[in-house]
């Protein structure tokens, strides 16, 4: 009895200590992403100092430092903010309900598929703004259903969904690099801006669609997350405790690619925040699991970073912020399969 009580105790005090961890990352993330958002407030071709910029958050401020920050800078913020807190959690979904790192919509061809849906209507349609937003979307869903539908075979395995999804980016790549060189100069140019990832257009008008998007997609995704802990243990385990395996899925995957194609509808196909996010959140926590809330919080700090070092930091020209989140992203991905061929496992 006195053996079970102490293990009882051990498992209490780690579960408390779990849960204390949880509370204190979550709590330094949001701190952070604060703190970048005021630095973003503040910093620029007019600097304002920290204490102007909180005075007019609370509508105090002057006229000249109003028009600076509500209509100039808190839009680009602000956008960068929710597109990565969309593409983190989007990227711990895939990573968590397929079980495997390079699961993310950048890899396995979602975002590509905005992409081309942005491109056509740029390129054959003329369309810009809210419209071409909206094609980035549906590029994104249609893309997503024919990488479900032709990785289905009797359900849908995770390593088959991630082999079909890279083999759909690459020849989507490829579709988005013709139709580029075969257009004309000055909108290949500007495709080619947006297809890099950038919040140089984020506007107001723009930020609204997306923060309504996500008001409805963020209620839903944390109930479809719900069974997400008893997937993780395989279809086999999760069916035999009684959770709808393929409808959990679906669910979870629609979820998952609608916040992706929302964040590339507003700033473009960000490059690395949602593959990263994920496993930066799981080492932060490691007994949380997929960590969801924290990898959103994760990717909306790595795109304010990032958008915030690519207007101010790299030499003297404003790069997008794609640019250096591929900076980030990249030499992470080239360490990840390394590692997976020195120790003999695909990811």
């Amino acid at each position: 009895m006195s053996t079970l009580t102490q293990d009882v105790a051990t498992f209490t005090r780690a579960r408390h200590t779990g849960r204390t961890r949880e509370i204190i990352v979550t709590v330094v993330l949001i701190a952070g992403i604060l703190a970048m958002l005021v630095l973003a407030l503040s910093v620029g071709d007019f600097r304002i100092p920290l204490a102007d910029v909180v005075q007019t958050l609370f509508g105090q401020g002057d006229a000249g430092n109003h028009f600076i920050i509500i209509e100039l800078r808190l839009p680009r913020a602000i956008t960068g903010l929710c597109v990565g807190l969309a593409l983190g959690l989007a990227g711990a979904l895939f990573q968590a309900l397929l079980r495997n790192p390079l699961a993310s919509p950048d890899m396995i061809g979602v975002t590509q598929g905005a992409g081309v849906g942005a491109v056509i209507a740029s390129i054959g349609f003329g369309l810009s703004g809210l419209a071409l937003s909206g094609a980035a979307l549906a590029g994104a869903v249609i893309t997503s259903t024919l990488i479900y539908l032709l990785a289905w075979q009797r359900g849908v395995a995770g390593y088959r969904l991630i082999l079909v999804g890279i083999g759909v980016g690459g020849g989507l790549a490829s579709v988005i690099s013709y139709l580029l060189t075969s257009s004309q100069v000055t909108v290949a140019q500007d495709a080619l801006v947006w297809l890099t990832g950038s919040l140089n257009g984020a506007s107001l008008e723009a930020f609204w669609p997306l923060l309504g998007a996500l008001v409805v997609l963020l209620p839903l995704t944390a109930l479809a997350a719900r069974p997400l802990p008893v997937l993780q243990l395989g279809d086999e385990t999760a069916a035999g405790l009684g959770v709808p395996v393929e409808r959990s899925r679906r669910a979870l995957l629609a979820c998952a690619v609608g916040l992706t194609g929302v964040a590339v509808a507003a700033a473009g196909p960000v490059a690395f925040v949602a593959f990263v996010a994920g496993p930066v959140a799981r080492r932060l926590i490691p007994t949380k699991g997929a960590a969801l809330v924290q990898a959103a919080l994760v990717g909306a700090l790595l795109m304010l970073v990032a958008d915030f070092a690519a207007q101010h930091l790299l030499w003297s020209t404003q790069f997008p912020v794609g640019v250096v989140t591929s900076l980030i992203g990249a030499p992470y991905l080239l360490w990840l399969l390394s590692r997976a061929n020195r120790i003999g496992r695909g990811g």
